[in-house]
């Protein structure tokens, strides 16, 4: 009886085997616990030709008793090996293995993308919330107008915030601009706080910075907002610029009590640890994202018996 021939491709393989070698996810097959065949891509994960794979246990090959136990009662799971995140199925007679961690990597920008957009967002619909509640009343009309262009104002920062979406969250519309002025919109947008907290807000000298006033101006509202968390009631919030060399260093200080560490309330999704009510825990996280952006520095220390929270941007010299 005449034996049949089995097809191989141009490399020894068996044509059944061959077209696996095109796949991008590692294929592991198996037969009774021990290794019958790896594509390529198997081969290359975990550093190991086929050859030296044939007819040894997987748990020899593949070094991981979950992937040697997934094999056996088959399903799927994820697993972190070697800072890659892999995705391991079984279905019976193989083990197809998939690097996903691109795609686990992106989801994560994308949670943190909106977490970043939300706190943003908060800021000029609270805004806006207020002109609208003001305008309610009736009030002198040049009261009222102003009411209206400060509405305006918020309506045009959502505008530019949706087209953010597009472009991405690091400062884009830079020009020069005095502190003073994002100081005074600062104050205007904070005052409700203010007057609950009781506090009393209070600025220093002016300078001329490079900056999109937007994003410096989120930057004031976060990091004052924490202060009158963390600060006591009734208590002064001082926000002070100084020149150093070709930046503006600016600090917001507060008399809270004295942080322990600091540099972890920098992360994503990272409140204090007396943090009052409900909060994403993403304001300084943006702060520091924001003034990175443009080149500079943001962090946290204890200067005079205050706690301040402290940036530098780009300046410009001279006062127009």
């Amino acid at each position: 009886m005449e034996s049949l021939k089995v097809q191989r491709s141009p490399d020894g393989l068996p044509e059944a085997d061959a077209w696996q070698d095109a796949l991008p996810q590692a294929v592991v097959r198996f037969e009774e616990g021990r290794i019958t065949h790896l594509n390529a891509a198997a081969a290359r994960l975990w550093g190991v030709s086929n050859q030296k794979a044939v007819g040894r246990t997987l748990l020899e090959v593949l070094r991981r008793h979950t992937l040697e136990a997934l094999a056996e009662r088959g399903g799927e799971l994820e697993l972190d090996v070697a800072g890659r995140t892999l995705r391991c199925v079984a279905v019976p007679g193989a083990l197809i293995v998939e690097d996903v961690t691109d795609h686990r990597r992106r989801e994560a920008e994308l949670r943190e993308a909106t977490a970043i957009l939300s706190h943003e967002f908060r800021t000029p619909v609270t805004g806006l919330r207020g002109v609208l509640e003001a305008l309610e009343y009736a009030m002198p009309t040049e009261m009222q107008q102003s009411f209206v262009k400060q509405g305006l104002q918020e309506v045009e920062r959502l505008a530019r915030l949706v087209e953010d979406l597009a472009v991405g969250f690091r400062p884009t519309r830079a020009r020069t601009v005095p502190l003073s002025e994002v100081f005074l919109r600062a104050e205007r947008l904070l005052l409700p706080e203010l007057s609950a907290h009781a506090a009393q807000l209070s600025f220093g000298d002016d300078h001329l910075v490079r900056a999109d006033p937007d994003k410096l101006l989120q930057i004031l509202l976060n990091l004052t907002e924490n202060a009158l968390k963390y600060g006591p009631r009734g208590a002064a919030i001082e926000v002070r610029a100084a020149a150093r060399g070709s930046w503006v260093e600016v600090s917001v200080s507060d008399e809270g009590e004295a942080l322990s560490s600091t540099e972890h309330l920098f992360q994503a999704h990272t409140r204090g640890d007396h943090a009052p009510g409900l909060g994403s825990g993403m304001g300084l996280y943006i702060v520091r994202s924001i003034v990175q952006g443009w080149g500079g520095q943001a962090w946290a220390e204890r200067r005079e018996g205050r706690n301040a929270f402290v940036f530098t941007l780009p300046g410009v010299a001279g006062l127009v």
